[in-house]
């Protein structure tokens, strides 16, 4: 296989889980912030204010806000030609819903991309990584609230102008398909997303089709900001999606499993096809979730169409089917494959699953693809050096 010159290859990261300082450069409160430490059998505690006694991760990171120089060398000397890194809002806009920007901020997300630079590090640029400011969440509730489009809108223009220079390649929304009311959502994946608990929901699906919705909107109009302010910028979005197979050949499993994997599709299609889906709409309504489509929102999809799908991959599934034992459920969902082996996170290893998504998607819309994140779970231990040796 030839790869072309303007491949790139490279890393990614997500700025609540390497930049530490959460309490620095007038920095607010974001989700990831009030969420503490787990493990493959320890579930993460989302907590409503914050603890002495509890370590949350995002508080330290790696400390890549003081090491950036560092760390920045270190992926030069891994041969990087792209870093993919998000932005945390709640480092610009600390309450989400200021008049202007955190000059500070500003300041430091400037050196990080300057330092890329300098190593000849294409700058990949995530605008929303499960980085909301707490504030919005608690005084708007969050993407269930249409205004709270206008924020991120407010800024993405400030990220837009500010880097427009510097950066070519933007990501709007990092896994917002993990929201769906057509199945029964965890606590951790609405919080990470929304701010919000599902078991604290009151009406599940109305909110959980809403605020799929309004972020499916969000990206599509800050996709033709984007375009307006650099016409030379590539702008996509990033979908973390587990190719689902069927348990045999009985007809009825196979479509079982088509629909539970094309399920994650629809916020795609709307971003690709210049339109939210029908189809979506009508499942919609017969649940009676109510949805209403503006002249302007149908404008806004016709006009915000991605320059590029980004995909995370990480497993694959077996859709449910009737009868099923109880074996342990996959990662998003499904059951676990036993043809597959499985990491000490549960997670399958499946290489071909990756070639299946890609292939799947890309023959679905023709769009340059990226796989933003991909790997490998495990439980690394530090020896008594403080290193880490992952020799597996």
């Amino acid at each position: 296989m030839k790869i072309k010159k303007d491949f790139l290859w490279g890393g990614s990261i997500a700025a609540h889980q390497c930049e530490g300082a959460y309490n620095e450069g007038n920095k607010g409160l974001a989700l990831m912030d009030m969420v503490t430490v787990g493990g493959p059998k320890t579930s993460r505690e989302i907590h409503k204010s914050l603890s002495s006694t509890v370590r949350y991760p995002s508080h330290q990171g790696i400390d890549f806000y003081h090491r950036y120089q560092n760390d920045v060398a270190l992926f030069a000397e891994m041969g990087f030609k792209a870093l993919r890194l998000s932005i945390d809002w709640s480092r610009i806009y600390p309450n989400g819903d200021e008049q202007e920007p955190n000059q500070e901020g500003l300041r430091f997300y400037h050196h990080i991309i300057d330092e890329l630079k300098k190593y000849n590090i294409e700058p990949i640029i995530t605008l929303y990584h499960f980085e909301m400011p707490v504030h919005l969440v608690k005084e708007y509730g969050s993407w269930a609230n249409r205004k709270v489009i206008d924020f991120y809108l407010k800024y993405c223009r400030t990220m837009f102008e500010a880097f427009k220079d510097k950066v070519k390649y933007w990501v709007t929304f990092n896994e917002m398909n993990h929201i769906d009311p057509q199945t029964e959502a965890s606590d951790i994946f609405t919080y990470i997303i929304a701010g919000l608990k599902y078991s604290e929901l009151e009406n599940k699906s109305q909110t959980l089709a809403t605020i799929g919705y309004n972020m499916t909107l969000a990206s599509c109009l800050a996709v033709k900001l984007g375009h307006e302010i650099n016409k030379d910028s590539k702008i996509g979005c990033v979908f973390g999606i587990e190719p689902v197979y069927p348990i045999d050949c009985n007809p009825t499993n196979v479509l079982n499993a088509y629909k539970q994997m094309d399920r994650d599709f629809y916020q795609i299609d709307a971003m690709c096809n210049g339109e939210f889906p029908k189809y979506k709409l009508e499942e919609y309504q017969d649940r009676d979730i109510t949805i209403s489509v503006s002249k302007q929102d149908r404008l806004a999809f016709s006009e915000g169409k991605i320059d590029f799908i980004g995909m995370n991959y990480y497993a694959s599934s077996v859709a449910e089917y009737e009868g099923a034992d109880k074996r342990e459920n996959a990662l998003f969902g499904g059951l676990q494959n036993p043809y597959l082996v499985s990491t000490k996170w549960g997670w399958t290893i499946d290489p071909i699953g990756l070639r299946y998504l890609l292939n799947y998607t890309y023959r679905k819309y023709g769009l340059p693809m990226m796989v933003t994140e991909n790997g490998l779970g495990a439980i690394d231990e530090i020896t008594p050096d403080g290193e880490i040796h992952d020799d597996y």
